[in-house]
């Protein structure tokens, strides 16, 4: 059995034995937005308000997640073999 395997077989069990998933991800769901809070602070100055930190903070973490979201379809899209044209994907690079 491979490492890959056995990782993949310790976290099923792990996730098995917990009763409240939400409890278990709470941490990191919070480290990840005070995350974007410090770093939307860092990049706007000591003189931005509250509001424009939470605001410039939802904003990068939307970016991020569309980010995401892009780079899982393209790696979806080249899996399969298809490249994008300017009328949308095309099959293996073909462009329109």
């Amino acid at each position: 059995m491979t490492a890959s395997s056995q990782a993949r077989i310790a976290a099923h069990t792990s996730w098995a034995k917990t009763a409240d998933r939400s409890a278990r991800t709470a941490p990191a769901h919070r480290g990840l937005a005070d995350k974007f809070l410090r770093e939307a602070r860092e990049r706007l100055g000591p003189d931005a308000t509250d509001r424009q930190v939470a605001d410039a903070a939802e904003s990068a973490r939307t970016a991020h997640y569309l980010a995401m979201s892009a780079k899982g379809h393209a790696a979806k899209r080249a899996k399969r073999g298809l490249a994008e044209t300017p009328d949308g994907p095309g099959p293996t690079g073909e462009t329109a």
